[in-house]
């Protein structure tokens, strides 16, 4: 939390006090909240923050490298703080489950990839799109 205010702050942002809220309640996420996720979870804290706020606050950061835009494909963009240690995604389709993780394997896979084409990887994003599995090895169906 007090983190990404002193992240704003250097980068010269005026921080009032519903943008430190907001800086807060993504400070303490843990998940990887849309705007109206962190709206609710802001206007618990100060019942007169507007949702326009929050949606200005959260573009703010993102456009000022505080926050990164998720997008897993469900029509939601979602937020996590952009200096969070590096991790992969598994978006499980069926209840929009984020399950964060870190493979050693892959992320030397990509850099293996990324030096035989000739390049220094520098970054990069990985969401798998999965479904359970049940017990008899067969994908669940997924939820209409």
């Amino acid at each position: 939390m007090t983190d990404i205010i002193a992240r704003c702050e250097a980068k010269g942002l005026r921080m009032t006090e519903q943008r430190r809220i907001v800086a807060r309640v993504v400070g303490e996420s843990e998940d990887h909240p849309d705007v109206e996720e962190l709206y609710a979870r802001a206007a618990r804290l100060d019942p007169r923050i507007s949702l326009a706020t929050v949606y200005r606050t959260v573009k703010l950061f993102e456009e000022s490298g505080i926050l990164d835009k998720l997008e897993f494909g469900d029509g939601r963009a979602r937020y996590e703080d952009a200096e969070r240690d590096h991790h992969d995604h598994l978006i499980d389709v069926n209840s929009g489950e984020v399950i964060e993780f870190v493979d050693p394997e892959i992320e030397a896979l990509q850099e293996r990839i990324a030096a035989r084409l000739g390049y220094r990887l520098i970054g990069h994003r990985l969401e798998l799109l999965g479904v359970p599995i049940t017990r008899t090895g067969a994908a669940k169906p997924q939820k209409p």
